[in-house]
């Protein structure tokens, strides 16, 4: 259920100062733009910036300079009133189609607000209605703006979406590797540190090192317990764990390490390999193989992406039609720019999204 703090979109007067020059009625009644006879003010709209970047650690601190409050307006504000817009054209568009919130169902959702916040009055409900700057027609305005943008969503697009069979088993071969669990190996290392000094490696203890190795490696073939010598004689970390690492992806290990594992069988040890700090040798634990999901077992989660990537693609030009039919008339130039920066980006990821469509038609 929304909770009062959920609808809220004005923030404490002493925040807003932090961030904005102090508002004046002549800036109340700026209009920045307007959207089939909808405007949008300068202060709903630095509101609605405010509600934002109050999410950020930083700004809500207080510690923000102002370089980076002129950074993060950049940031956020394209897509905001790309946003706004947006959502200004579906609100028309559903009371066009004649939705609307009933008395009752505000009267029940108000209901909530009250119970969710334990506000046992109306006096209290009041009260907790000016301490965040709302009014009771802002905040029927803005639940119904919500219901009206869900209700058009499902409507118009949602329930126009259907993923074939074929879809599905294209999107599985595309993207298996999403659907895999790679192969895992669990292994046992015994490491032999070469000695070093200022002045590098000794060839001589370095050979002496080697031949220990080997001299290890073959105690371990003749059936001596790979886990009691690497808790006696390993240099690695592991070796208080009788020299177990993994289970380990297969993704994560080098060619060279890959290579090695790949010529063992569960049981059997590697030949002494040299590495940067002297030399190892592994015995192989276990190996599970690559799993693929079948195809059944992961439908319904392939229709759900599917369907998730044709509601985005067909939000985007749902709007889009709209927009091309609605009358939006700006009054900030700069913000104009900011629209038509993020609203140029918009049409860009939605012709990517729609290609793989295309090439399958």
């Amino acid at each position: 259920m929304l909770k009062l703090k959920a609808i809220a979109i004005i923030v404490a007067i002493v925040f807003l100062n932090t961030l904005f020059p102090t508002v004046t009625a002549e800036v109340i009644q700026q209009v920045l733009v307007k959207v089939n006879g909808e405007i949008v003010t300068k202060l709903g709209f630095e509101q609605r910036q405010v509600a934002i970047l109050r999410q950020r650690p930083e700004i809500a601190s207080g510690t923000a300079t102002d370089q980076q409050l002129r950074n993060a307006l950049a940031e956020i504000t394209p897509g905001l009133i790309l946003n706004v817009v947006s959502e200004l054209l579906m609100v028309h568009r559903a009371k066009e189609l004649g939705y609307s919130l009933p008395d009752e169902q505000f009267e029940t959702i108000l209901d909530n607000i009250r119970r969710e916040n334990q506000l046992n009055s109306e006096e209290d409900f009041q009260k907790a209605l000016r301490q965040e700057g709302l009014s009771l027609s802002g905040v029927r305005k803005q639940i119904e703006s919500q219901m009206l943008i869900s209700r058009i969503e499902q409507m118009e697009i949602v329930d126009k979406i259907s993923v074939t069979d074929e879809e599905a088993q294209a999107y599985y071969q595309k993207n298996k590797g999403q659907f895999s669990t790679p192969s895992e190996v669990t292994l046992r290392e015994i490491l032999i540190e070469t000695p070093r000094s200022p002045a590098g490696i000794n060839v001589a203890e370095n050979e002496d090192t080697l031949a220990k190795a080997e001299s290890i490696r073959l105690r371990l073939l003749s059936d001596e317990p790979f886990a009691l010598l690497a808790g006696q004689i390993s240099d690695a970390p592991s070796k208080a764990n009788g020299g177990l690492i993994g289970p380990l992806s297969v993704t994560v290990l080098s060619p060279q390490l890959l290579k090695v594992i790949d010529g063992l069988m569960p049981g059997d040890v590697s030949h002494v390999i040299q590495v940067d700090r002297g030399y190892q040798i592994l015995r192989l634990e276990s190996r599970t193989e690559e799993f693929v999901s079948p195809l059944e077992d992961i439908r319904a989660e392939i229709a759900d992406s599917i369907a998730s990537e044709k509601i985005r693609i067909g939000r985007a030009k749902y709007v889009e039609n709209l927009r091309q039919q609605a009358i939006i008339t700006w009054r900030n130039d700069d913000l104009k720019e900011f629209y038509d920066q993020a609203l140029a980006t918009l049409r860009a990821e939605t012709q990517k999204l729609e290609e793989p469509e295309l090439a399958q038609q």
